[in-house]
């Protein structure tokens, strides 16, 4: 995001392109800043803080359900756009733990909150969260990876049985996937490859990504 940001000031262009990104953004940081906050780390943009939002570490249970609501409510006007129902099943999520992660994000809020910028459809949900991947191959800038994509199983969603998919790395890649090799892990967004993983922060993905699932079929 932050190249396609910086392209944008270079040219003095402003479009729906960089409309969408200013918008994706919004919702962002007032996470990270809450995440931050709420540890006492005071840049919203250390890797921790950030790590702990898109893959998830323990800083996310520095954050009481109380002000996790109130993130939800101011900055992000949550209960402008949906139902009294669906504010109260949050706050029962939010009782039970619910945390600041992404996948929380999109599985239980986005997908309920009537954005027009996306179709919510099964695989826009798939796509959108921080999914994961073993490398089986690599042929230059193309990526073969195996990953379990988001199913709908017995009308509630589930990680679905291993696939083989092929994704491009973008020209912004960051020059850690120039010693890619078979057998890395890598976590995957909008199928594109976003950085290796370790085996403990894919643990971690899996957890907390396993614990918005169960939270969002609740409510399927």
């Amino acid at each position: 995001m932050n190249h396609e940001v910086l392209a944008y000031l270079k040219a003095g262009i402003t479009d729906t392109g960089l409309t969408n990104i200013i918008a994706k953004f919004q919702t962002l940081y007032p996470y990270l800043q809450q995440i931050a906050s709420a540890n006492h780390i005071k840049d919203p943009f250390d890797h921790r803080v950030v790590e702990a939002y898109w893959l998830g570490n323990k800083l996310l249970d520095a954050i009481p359900a109380k002000t996790f609501y109130r993130h939800l409510t101011n900055p992000l006007h949550l209960p402008r756009q949906s139902s009294h129902k669906a504010m109260d099943r949050l706050k029962n999520k939010l009782a039970q733990g619910a945390l600041m992660h992404h996948s929380f994000h999109v599985l239980n809020i986005w997908r309920r909150t009537g954005h027009h910028d996306i179709e919510h459809t099964l695989d826009s949900l798939d796509q959108c969260i921080i999914s994961w991947g073993q490398v089986t191959a690599v042929a230059g800038p193309i990526l073969t990876v195996t990953r379990q994509p988001l199913i709908l199983h017995q009308n509630k969603l589930a990680l679905g049985a291993p696939i083989t998919q092929q994704i491009i790395r973008p020209f912004t890649a960051t020059s850690t996937f120039d010693q890619i090799k078979d057998n890395d892990i890598i976590s995957l967004h909008w199928n594109t490859p976003c950085e290796i993983i370790s085996a403990y922060q894919l643990t971690n993905l899996k957890k907390y990504t396993n614990w918005s699932l169960k939270l969002a079929n609740q409510t399927i």
